[in-house]
């Protein structure tokens, strides 16, 4: 199944990135897998806002706990008129104090719903946390990937290369035509060209990967890991099964909470509540005073809240509907991350076992049955490419395949326990 443990360790599997296996420039500091990660969950604008909607959510919650406040009144009655009440001699002053007293345990259930807003808030910015690690995992994967890409091309034009020495000595013996030098220098180019096609790429990469840690510039020198370490993944039906611990669907058992929470503060709210006032009374006229008690409570008749009440029970059922949406998507983005995995573990498998050896083996022969003068330079030249093909298709498969993994564990919120075979 998977195993339990903090969500910064998410994606470490997808490439077992601690190993160090490329030399930085000096002037940059060689990045890892682990690293990326850290800066990137410091640096993300997303999970900062989801952390200010906890603090949103809270300061919802301490207000909904919040007592209503009482009401101060001063009232002066038979005053500035005609005849005896011409002037304050008549005058009749109140000074009152009042308290409304919510019943039925309406502060209760706002108490309760803002307490479910802080939980959602709170389980939102876990899945949030871990889309950040997720993304970050599988734009580090294409770094690697594409670095890889340009030393197979690399290794190539050098190989291309290394023919020029024996190829002029064929043309000056006689045995190969000078335009095979030229043939050559063409095949060197468009190398070249596919390239400087694969920089581009990376160049896209890096950026990705730095806008995610916090810098519109990549300031790293290269990436660090490795891909061709791998292991067999669990069963499907084990996937689909973690996918119900994941955050976005751990969060909608809080939203009813909430929502219920909603529904019951708008069944409460067409029951009356009591106002209480006790006030102090001046006569001016007889120089008297008296105490003044007020209730008050409000009659229920043309508003019930209904429309409230249809609309929280409307919102409260949709949950469930929400939820299994939510829970469609997640497993489709599964299924389609979990196929690419292991439809790239048969494509490396055909990949390892049969093209790659072949053509290393073919390309090998005939590089040095050309010296002998057996093979042309455009069979030569073919048994080069075909290798190349062959080694680039291989890191296309691992990328995809680690990045399959890295969207899985973002779903099932931890890494995958994946046995690990030796590195090639």
């Amino acid at each position: 199944m998977f195993s339990r443990g903090m969500a910064a360790r998410l994606a470490c599997a997808a490439a077992c990135l601690i190993a160090g296996s490329a030399l930085a420039p000096s002037h940059a500091q060689t990045l890892t897998m682990r690293s990326a990660l850290s800066r990137a969950l410091a640096a993300s604008p997303r999970l900062t806002a989801a952390e200010r909607d906890v603090g949103i959510a809270t300061g919802q919650r301490i207000q909904a706990g919040a007592l209503l406040n009482p009401e101060l009144t001063y009232e002066q009655d038979d005053s500035f008129g005609s005849g005896k009440y011409r002037g304050t001699r008549s005058a009749e002053t109140t000074l009152q104090i009042s308290q409304a007293f919510e019943l039925f345990g309406k502060r209760d259930a706002r108490i309760a719903a803002g307490a479910a807003g802080i939980e959602v808030a709170a389980i939102q910015r876990k899945a949030v946390r871990l889309e950040v690690l997720s993304e970050t995992a599988i734009a580090f994967l294409s770094v690697l990937g594409a670095q890889r890409r340009i030393q197979i091309l690399d290794e190539q034009i050098a190989a291309i290369d290394r023919l020029t020495p024996l190829l002029r000595r064929r043309v000056e013996a006689g045995a190969s035509s000078p335009a095979e030098t030229g043939r050559a220098e063409v095949a060197s180019a468009l190398v070249k060209a596919d390239r400087e096609r694969f920089k581009a790429s990376l160049a896209s990469a890096r950026r990705e990967l730095a806008v995610l840690m916090g810098d519109p510039n990549a300031k790293f020198g290269e990436v660090s890991g490795r891909l061709d370490t791998m292991g067999k993944p669990p069963t499907f039906q084990s996937v689909i099964a973690a996918i119900d611990a994941n955050p976005q669907l751990v969060r909608w058992t809080a939203v009813f909470a909430q929502r219920n929470a909603e529904l019951l503060l708008a069944r409460l709210k067409p029951y009356p509540d009591v106002r209480i006032a006790a006030g102090w009374r001046h006569f001016n006229e007889t120089n008297d005073d008296a105490v003044r008690l007020t209730l008050s409570v409000p009659i229920p008749v043309f508003d019930q809240n209904q429309g409230n009440i249809l609309s929280a029970q409307e919102s409260l059922a949709k949950t469930k509907a929400e939820r299994e949406a939510n829970r469609n998507t997640l497993i489709v983005i599964a299924g389609r991350a979990y196929d690419s995995l292991q439809g790239s573990l048969r494509e490396l498998a055909v990949l390892r076992e049969t093209a790659i050896p072949k053509a290393v083996e073919a390309s090998e022969a005939i590089a040095q049955g050309y010296g002998q003068g057996r093979f042309t330079l455009l069979e030569v030249l073919d048994a080069q490419a075909s290798v190349t093909q062959a080694r680039l298709r291989e890191q296309e498969a691992l990328q995809n395949f680690h990045a399959g993994v890295a969207t899985i564990e973002g779903l099932v919120g931890n890494p995958f326990t994946l046995a690990r075979e030796s590195a090639r």
